[in-house]
């Protein structure tokens, strides 16, 4: 049997980037009311982005990714719950089960991320690994002292950061993916195939463009990676990194709709006194005329921003610039808006030889994207035209329930 706790103005549960900079923002708003933040995991809010490059590498400890020191949480006011994962949430009454209590609020923010998607495997199988937790991150470190040949399931962002992360520490790596080159999708043809270069003249071995079947083992340790035209890549440490699915199995049967995530309004809320915010939030985006969900840093934060001011009383809509950026090697790649399959890549910055330039996606006679390679400042300049493209039209949030427009 749970206890109740008492009732709290808001209630985020997610003790992720997105759910401290929920509750930062409040704060700064001037929201007085109490505060609690809700985590599934044991530790203190900390960044995700470092855990593929600075915390696989062993550059830096694991302390060193918290978003703020304790002292600095005790500033804010908020009583933190670690270690209780969400269970099920009562819209209606605006409160959220727990295996030990029941935490009730006027305002619900769910921030609960997104879960890595896997490969089928025997259960405890040993030198598999996903990469989405600081305890990921630390057990696939381990792994890595005992390893010699390493296979990175999956050739976008998080994969290509992994592999080029774990060649630097001189294992032997493969990656492999149906994609012609690591990020096509996300890049298009003429940046990842550039990218494509760079990781083969780090000494990644790319067997792209073919899609994985299985894994093979013996004596509970995997030894390979079974590709589609039946070729086994012989690994003893494999990790797979093929995306992540909205975290929302404990949402079912709140009566919230669910869809590629929690579908919000343009004002990011879902229902009445129900907001979602990050990885998980999938809300309708006025300048795109669709409802979208991204997963990066920058997007958990400044939605964070939009949340926070309507749950104080203003009528925000979130229409955001899509932006991300990866580090491989020595290489910075930074994207403002949305590479697609239809647009045309132009250079109008710099030069690929030169290991430094800014692309230019146009679609549709506008600006559809901006890519900076080693050319920060510049891509930044160029990034106006994006923007003045996507706010030419302000909107209005709608209604609290939630906008059904497809992806």
């Amino acid at each position: 049997m749970t206890a109740t706790t008492r009732r709290a103005g808001v209630l985020v549960v997610g003790a992720s980037a997105a759910g401290l900079a929920t509750v930062e923002a409040l704060r700064r708003q001037g929201y007085g009311d109490r505060v609690t933040l809700l985590g599934a995991e044991p530790h203190l809010p900390y960044d995700r982005p470092p855990l593929s490059k600075q915390v696989l590498s062993s550059a830096w400890p694991a302390e060193r990714t918290l978003l703020r020191a304790p002292r600095m949480l005790a500033d804010l006011d908020v009583e933190i719950v670690l270690g209780k994962p969400a269970l099920a949430l009562d819209a209606a009454e605006r409160a959220v089960r727990t295996a030990t209590a029941t935490h009730a609020a006027d305002h619900v923010v769910i921030a609960t991320g997104a879960t890595p998607r896997t490969l089928p495997a025997p259960d405890g199988l040993r030198g598999v690994h996903v990469l989405r937790t600081l305890d990921d991150a630390l057990a696939l470190r381990a792994d890595l002292t005992r390893a010699t040949r390493a296979v990175v399931v999956g050739e976008g962002v998080l994969g290509a950061e992994i592999a080029a992360t774990i060649r630097q520490s001189g294992l032997e790596v493969t990656m492999t993916g149906p994609q012609p080159a690591p990020m096509a999708s996300q890049l298009g043809e003429l940046v990842s195939g550039m990218l494509a270069r760079l990781h083969a003249d780090n000494g990644v071995r790319l067997r792209l463009g073919v899609g994985v079947s299985g894994l093979t083992d013996r004596d509970g340790a995997v030894t390979g990676v079974r590709l589609e035209t039946d070729e086994t890549i012989p690994a003893d440490l494999v990790v797979v990194a093929i995306g992540a699915r909205p975290n929302t199995d404990w949402l079912v049967g709140s009566g919230l709709t669910l869809d590629n995530g929690v579908v919000c309004d343009s004002g990011c809320r879902a229902a009445h006194g129900i907001y979602a915010v990050g990885d998980v939030a999938r809300w309708h985006h006025p300048g795109v005329g669709a409802a979208i969900r991204l997963e990066n840093r920058t997007n958990a934060i400044e939605q964070a921003g939009v949340v926070a001011a309507n749950i104080v009383g203003g009528e925000q809509a979130y229409r955001p610039i899509p932006y991300f950026w990866t580090d491989q090697f020595t290489t910075k790649i930074q994207v403002y808006g949305t590479v697609t399959a239809d647009a045309v890549a132009t250079v109008v910055d710099g030069d690929p030889a030169d290991g430094r330039f800014v692309v230019r996606y146009d679609r549709g006679g506008s600006v559809a994207a901006v890519l900076g390679w080693n050319m920060p400042k510049q891509a930044r300049m160029q990034r106006q035209k994006l923007v003045d493209a996507l706010t030419a039209e302000p909107a209005a949030p709608g209604g609290a329930g939630p906008v059904a427009n497809a992806s």
